[in-house]
């Protein structure tokens, strides 16, 4: 079917996901914009594209309701791994898919009335070198460090999972503090790419609570990206044991590193809504 599309989400974060193949139009960043809009298009908190790979067995691009680009979403390769195995690009309960981020495995650990329900993704390595999250910074990680802003400071620890993040511990979780200063962190200049930014607090060795302001798209309920980078940060510390569940306001997700700080994601999705984009809504993307 031309523009076939589904909407799914991972704990409150949605996505939706779109099929080079089948979309009848440009995908640029006026389009984004529009299909990701609540009131002038579907809404959600960004497009997942199906892409040809090369070196997976499907490639993906992630792009934000600003028209941007991410490296890598946990929650958007559960949904769109759940697309691949409810919509018949697969019968394999695991395989591989091709991101700006690198290359991950999903694997669907289980069903529900025939459809994927809980999917497990390896999402590749914990990096704290600065110069890789990216963070400018003198010191070759960037852990407890202070961040300046014009009526703030922050202690951070910055971490690449395939995207950058900024976590901040803190003893109380605020919502309002959240929203008040994830923007200008985002945006602050010692991070070249912008970045993610979490505030977490350490509940128990093996329980973490977060709040997420996510690069490109704001508040956010849930992020699996987002999940990694805290449980890399609290262990990093040592504040915790290598096997966590990381509990959000949209729902929770368990997370393993190993030793070697390789990731695995495990949680659930579902699909709320499939269809066609309508020829009144594609003549407006042009």
């Amino acid at each position: 079917m031309q523009n076939f599309y589904i909407k799914s989400h991972g704990l409150g974060n949605d996505y939706i996901v779109l099929d080079q193949d089948t979309i009848t139009f440009e995908l640029t960043k006026k389009a984004i914009v529009r299909i990701c809009d609540v009131h002038f298009g579907i809404g959600s908190d960004g497009i997942l594209l199906k892409v040809p790979s090369e070196v997976a067995d499907f490639g993906l691009r992630i792009l934000n309701p600003d028209g941007s680009e991410a490296e890598k979403s946990g929650n958007g390769l559960r949904i769109f791994s759940k697309f691949l195995y409810d919509h018949g690009h697969t019968a394999e309960k695991r395989f591989s898919i091709e991101t700006p981020g690198g290359l991950v495995t999903a694997e669907i650990v289980a069903e529900r009335n025939g459809k994927a329900h809980t999917i497990k993704v390896d999402m590749g390595k914990a990096i704290f070198e600065s110069a890789k999250v990216p963070v400018n910074i003198e010191a070759a990680e960037c852990i407890d460090k202070p961040l300046h802003l014009h009526d703030k400071s922050f202690k951070i620890n910055c971490v690449s999972v395939g995207n950058p993040h900024c976590v901040i511990l803190v003893d109380e979780l605020d919502e309002a503090e959240v929203k008040s200063y994830g923007s200008d962190i985002e945006n602050h200049p010692m991070f070249p790419n912008r970045i993610n930014v979490q505030f977490a607090k350490v509940i128990s060795p093996t329980e973490v609570e977060a709040m997420i302001w996510e690069r490109g798209a704001g508040w956010t309920l849930a992020s699996g990206s987002s999940s990694c980078a805290v449980a890399a940060t609290v262990i990093k510390r040592g504040l915790t044991e290598r096997n966590l569940t990381i509990k959000m306001p949209g729902g929770n997700l368990r997370i393993e590193i190993d030793e070697d700080w390789e990731i695995r994601m495990t949680g659930e999705v579902r699909e709320i809504a499939s269809g066609a984009l309508n020829a009144e809504l594609i003549e407006d993307l042009r």
